[in-house]
């Protein structure tokens, strides 16, 4: 007989949306079981990375290449994966799934407490109404059940716990937030800031607002501008759920955190039309577990949540649980990413910076804004930074001996990247659905992903080279070059993976209504990157913390009241 243990509220899945849902759950009173697939890591203690220099790895902090390509074939292309860090991101010769050869699908991920909270570029940047109406107003998707009026209170509340740092601009296509003092930008890109504002009306050249402290903020240090903010960060200066939202559930005694458990399905009575609980698999015995529990959010990532719902079958849902609409699965989306140009800026040569800033530059949308300017739909950002290339240089060929030391004792020229986010619309052929035939290591189904970039998506990286070489030129940088292809930058490298159990305002074309609660299921919620109805181009992680707390208040009254 499998174990049962009874809950108010599981939890599913332990990074951004899942510690965010820990927190606000057992701040209102419920005992919560956090459920998280991957191995327990302790804060401080586990980052074996951290501060090190790449002469204490036996491979330069570049990692064994071999390995790699037998072990981390997939996690190896994501830019925060390196010796020291690849400890935080799954094996994918244990971790398999599939993609039509020519339709190639990275999926990036991490198996452990915290998950990719861990391992996040940090950038955080609200969404407006030109982002919720999209939709609707060119008919791409099934319009938003929410509008930005009724998030804004919930990016208010949840930027306040997490700590965001950045400049108020007054753009309505990025509305200003709680923030924290900001990061200052270096000199060359205060120059490139500067020309800009000379020459464009219709954008903004800022530094990027990034959930990384500038102050003292909730008990956890400012950042000391050490290095690779994914190690991790002892200190806290990063938001992550191990260094604030696990904490402030646990110091309210009403939270279980069980690890290494692999939800298998949620359990489904169809005489009270409600779920009752998860199945969980013991990753070290093979044991199946029950728990019960009164409600239930799933915040597994977009992919581990859908792989979760489509394997939960029961005779009144066959397709998976919740989904009598058949959306689930499909409309899987991430960001175009890298798209857009280097260009080399001459006369900063006396100029240098100390320290690793974590965090870049912002230019902020301007195409399709007030009227449709391009043959393509929706639009895109750049976010980037100016550099000047190390000594790490010399891996790209210079010459041997004492004309290359000479070489590398000074820095290199000075150079402006802008690399584009571009928005990706909701395509029913992308989408994701269950492997039978080729199980993991727990006996479960892996998943089978096809996701491809469509017309318009081709369209825009093209003005996203096309314009980021024209500002480049503008502010006056030389030997420009672009970056980008869709066949080295497939759907998945921009590790915003949204979509396939959508919201909406209709149960017969979506999975969630607009409080992200199942239509079908009532006391189920979907708060991770499942939930997206489109994706716009800003990094969604404090979208997801703000639709998660405002979901759970939401489900807490609810319960209050005894329709949960």
């Amino acid at each position: 007989m499998p174990q049962t243990r009874t809950f108010d509220a599981i939890v599913v899945g332990s990074g951004i949306a899942g510690g965010y849902a820990a927190k606000e759950l057992t701040e209102k009173g419920l005992k919560v079981l956090l459920l998280e697939r991957g191995r327990n890591v302790v804060h401080g203690q586990d980052y074996v990375g951290e501060h090190k220099m790449p002469w204490d790895f036996k491979f330069r902090d570049l990692g064994d290449r071999q390995r790699y390509e037998e072990e981390h074939y997939i996690q190896n292309k994501c830019y925060a994966f390196t010796e020291s860090t690849e400890h935080f991101f799954v094996n994918d010769k244990d971790n398999p799934y599939s993609y039509p050869e020519d339709k190639p699908f990275y999926w990036l991920r991490g198996y452990h407490l915290g998950g990719r909270s861990l391992m996040w570029g940090r950038q955080c940047y609200r969404w407006s109404d030109l982002d919720f109406e999209a939709n609707a107003k060119d008919g791409y998707g099934v319009d938003w059940p929410i509008r930005y009026a009724d998030i804004a209170p919930w990016y208010d509340y949840v930027e306040r716990f997490v700590g965001i740092s950045g400049q108020a601009e007054n753009m309505p296509v990025l509305p200003d937030g709680q923030f924290l003092p900001p990061m200052a930008m270096n000199v060359v890109e205060r120059h490139v800031r500067d020309k800009m504002k000379d020459i464009y009306t219709d954008r903004v050249h800022t530094i990027g607002r990034v959930a990384v402290l500038t102050q003292q903020h909730n008990g956890r240090q400012p950042c000391h501008y050490c290095g690779p903010c994914e190690r991790g960060c002892s200190t806290g200066s990063y938001f992550s759920t191990l260094s604030a939202t696990l904490p402030a559930a646990l110091a309210t005694g009403n939270l279980t955190v069980a690890t290494d458990s692999i939800v298998h399905s949620v359990i489904y009575n169809e005489e009270t039309d409600r779920a009752t609980g998860v199945r969980v698999v013991d990753a070290h015995t093979g044991e199946m577990i029950e728990y019960n529990a009164r409600v239930i959010f799933l915040c597994a990532s977009t992919l581990g949540t859908t792989g979760i719902l489509l394997n939960s079958t029961s005779p009144r849902f066959p397709d998976g649980l919740a989904n009598s609409s058949g959306a689930l699965g499909k409309y899987l989306m991430d960001h175009l990413w890298v798209f857009g140009a280097n260009g080399e800026i001459e006369g900063f040569e006396d100029k240098y910076v100390r320290g690793h800033r974590p965090n870049g530059t912002y230019i902020t949308r301007f195409r399709n804004v007030d009227k449709q300017d391009t043959d393509f739909l929706r639009g895109y950002a750049y976010q980037g930074r100016a550099t000047r290339d190390s000594w790490m240089r010399s891996l790209n060929g210079y010459a041997f001996g004492t004309d290359l030391k000479l070489e590398l004792r000074n820095p290199d020229q000075w150079a402006m990247r802008m690399a584009g986010f571009g928005e990706m619309l909701p395509y029913e052929d992308n989408r994701v659905t269950l492997n039978h035939d080729k199980l993991d290591a727990y006996g479960l189904p892996t998943l089978h992903i096809e996701c491809s970039f469509h017309e318009n998506e081709l369209l825009m990286m093209d003005d996203m080279k096309a314009q980021a070489i024209e500002m480049l030129e503008a502010v006056g940088a030389k030997n420009i070059t672009t970056m980008g292809t869709p066949e080295a930058h497939p759907p998945g490298i921009g590790i915003h993976e949204m979509g396939t159990a959508r919201m909406g305002r209709d149960p017969n074309t979506s999975v969630l209504n607009g409080n992200n609660q199942a239509w079908d299921v009532p006391n189920l919620f979907v708060t991770d990157g499942a939930c997206m109805t489109s994706s716009a181009i800003q990094n969604p992680s404090i979208t997801y913390m703000a639709l998660t707390a405002r979901a759970c208040d939401y489900a807490v009254e609810q319960m209050r009241r005894n329709e949960l």
